[in-house]
């Protein structure tokens, strides 16, 4: 693993992996998971990025957190870290050049542009979209769904990520074994920051975007009727992300909303996108609904048993 693809992980907000970890953060603290804790012992710098219990001593930064929470080994953990928060590691053990480094990570579209013209499901697939998470077909041809098959015999599920004009910028993977590590994979290169960015140009003055956190969140957006957006996850909220959506603010006359996951970093990232996004409209999941798609899925269940 090279250090700059470690400095990404070490970069990730100590908080928010806490928070993607389980622990409940308030004001900088938590119970330190690892005594009998009862009076926040465990304490964040932000500045610093790190994070220390006055009580037993226990400190460090991200990957620390992980391993210690999660009983993992050092590469374990930087694989969780990744995993969690969309980073692509690369596992070659050859040590590129700078120079080498920059020419790797440009995206080569033409490589992966015909998978997307004859879109295939596997049968794994088809009850990933249709029967788990009720997919409107439509949906799938929108956003042009494929999957395929690797050497193992691994069955995944192909995303990809087009600019506003219709380019191919990115593909996200993700594995369709339920519990199987690595759950997401991405080429050398991809951009995979806002998904769905075409829908943009379909938007009509006054009418409604609604922005989601995560590709699943978007497909259960749009199949429920509504245009939508995503943002990759609550902790990797990019600066030009931000700019972006300010430049979208600017350009339509359109009105925002979101449908923040029942979580702390739910909660922030809506926060986050209400300081670029003034007039962004909360609405509110029900009680035991974790995020949109599990709402959407409860509704479709509730419609099929009436229908």
């Amino acid at each position: 693993m090279e250090k700059y693809e470690l400095q990404k992980l070490r970069d990730l907000p100590i908080e928010g992996v806490a928070e993607r970890l389980g622990l409940q953060v308030s004001r900088h603290k938590c119970l330190c998971p690892f005594h009998d804790d009862h009076h926040a012992s465990m304490s964040f710098r932000v500045s610093k990025n790190t994070y220390r219990c006055f009580v037993c001593g226990e400190s460090g930064g991200p990957i620390d957190l992980v391993m210690k929470y999660l009983r993992k080994n050092f590469l374990d953990a930087t694989k969780w870290l990744a995993d969690e928060n969309n980073i692509i590691l690369q596992t070659s053990s050859l040590r590129p050049q700078p120079s080498a480094i920059n020419h790797q990570s440009s995206f080569d579209a033409s490589r992966y542009e015909r998978f997307f013209e004859r879109p295939w499901l596997s049968l794994e697939a088809q009850r990933f979209l249709f029967d788990e998470r009720r997919i409107d077909p439509r949906v799938v041809r929108w956003c042009r769904l494929t999957s395929w098959k690797d050497r193992q015999g691994v069955p995944w599920l192909q995303t990809p990520y087009y600019n506003r004009e219709g380019k191919l910028i990115g593909i996200q993977n993700r594995n369709l074994v339920k519990g199987a590590l690595p759950r997401f994979r991405f080429p050398q290169g991809a951009e995979c920051g806002i998904y769905n960015l075409p829908v943009l140009n379909l938007l009509k003055p006054g009418e409604m975007l609604f922005i989601t956190e995560g590709c699943s969140d978007c497909w259960a957006m749009l199949s429920a009727g509504h245009k939508a957006i995503a943002i990759p996850s609550a902790t990797l909220l990019s600066q030009k992300d931000i700019e972006q959506l300010s430049i979208v603010n600017s350009q339509l006359s359109i009105s925002y909303h979101m449908y923040p996951d029942n979580d702390v970093p739910g909660e922030r990232l809506f926060l986050q996108l209400k300081e670029v996004l003034p007039d962004l409209v909360r609405h509110q999941l029900p009680v035991g609904c974790k995020d949109f798609s599990e709402y959407y899925l409860t509704k479709a269940r509730k419609e099929a048993n009436h229908g």
